[in-house]
């Protein structure tokens, strides 16, 4: 018998390997959510999330700290880090002209709707005394920035692995035309925001 082609639906994983996301929560349920309550309007002219930026500051650390906090940022985000460098030296901070002074990290389609949903159903919960983000940290572009003081909330890293705890800089970037818009979108995200009283 000839060999069939296997398609997404008899796999059942909901995508094949190679193959980028259609994003297909996004645009049933998300979707449906932002015309509801911004009114009738085309896909496309929807907000939406961009991508997921990640920065990890590591100060004046040598090589072999560098080298190991990199490690466990690439754990958390499931790719490839880059080290940033310092563009002029400083003498005040004893930083000089390409030294490494941190770490970036773009999540975009479904890596970074993956992050996204770990990040908030998995590792907020674990922050102790949790309350839910300010929507204060909101920007005027509607870019939500969530800072965390220890990577060591995330699921994925291991207690006794940690030789230097690092705090990182969460960016969710959208391409919303207000706070309100945003705010709504991250609603629809699944983000917890503290509850106005």
């Amino acid at each position: 018998m000839p060999k069939t082609k296997t398609t997404n639906k008899e796999i059942g994983a909901g995508k094949v390997s190679g193959e980028r996301s259609p994003e297909p929560e996004y645009r049933q349920r998300i979707a449906s959510f932002l015309k509801k309550e911004l009114g009738a309007r085309p896909e496309l002219a929807l907000p939406r999330l961009v991508k997921i930026v990640i920065n990890v500051g590591v100060g004046r650390k040598d090589e072999k700290e560098i080298e190991n906090i990199t490690k466990h940022a690439e754990i958390i985000t499931g790719q490839k880090c880059v080290p940033k460098k310092a563009k002029k030296s400083i003498a005040t901070f004893k930083t000089r002209q390409g030294m490494t002074v941190g770490i970036a990290c773009t999540l975009r389609g479904s890596r970074m709707y993956d992050f996204l949903g770990r990040f908030v159903n998995i590792t907020l919960p674990r922050l102790r005394d949790f309350r839910g983000i300010d929507s204060g940290s909101i920007d005027s572009s509607g870019n939500l920035t969530i800072g965390l003081k220890e990577h060591i909330v995330f699921p994925e890293i291991v207690g006794e692995d940690v030789k230097t705890p690092f705090g990182l800089e969460i960016t969710l970037v959208t391409n919303s035309r207000s706070k309100k818009e945003a705010e709504l979108l991250f609603e629809a995200l699944g983000v917890p925001f503290k509850s106005r009283q």
